[in-house]
């Protein structure tokens, strides 16, 4: 089995999945800093973004013009079947290597 997807590209489609349609870059790095309680700069994360494009684990929606952004449209992200299925094969890895390890305390 082959290993897909880093810890970092696990926590970006986990990210896009819970925001559904509102997955925006915004949003998506509030979420992770909310979640993870570390910092996400911006650079890292529209590069790690183009690269799940690249993987075909999401895709990309561009959203309709607002004036708050100056006549600019939001880009959305949205997970792919591939993008499910590699958050899937991770899950299964992490469940399989848990397996047996007792409760911390």
């Amino acid at each position: 089995m082959a290993l897909d997807l880093t810890l970092h590209e696990q926590i970006l489609l986990l990210s896009i999945w819970r925001l559904h349609s509102d997955a925006y870059g915004v949003a998506i790095r509030q979420n992770i800093m909310d979640v993870t309680n570390r910092t996400l700069h911006y650079g890292t994360l529209y590069n790690s973004l183009d690269k799940l494009v690249k993987k075909g684990h999401v895709m990309t929606k561009m959203g309709e013009p607002t004036p708050e952004r100056g006549g600019r449209s939001k880009i959305y992200y949205e997970l792919t079947r591939e993008g499910l299925a590699a958050l899937q094969k991770a899950r299964e890895l992490q469940m399989s290597m848990w397996e047996g390890i007792p409760d911390f305390i």
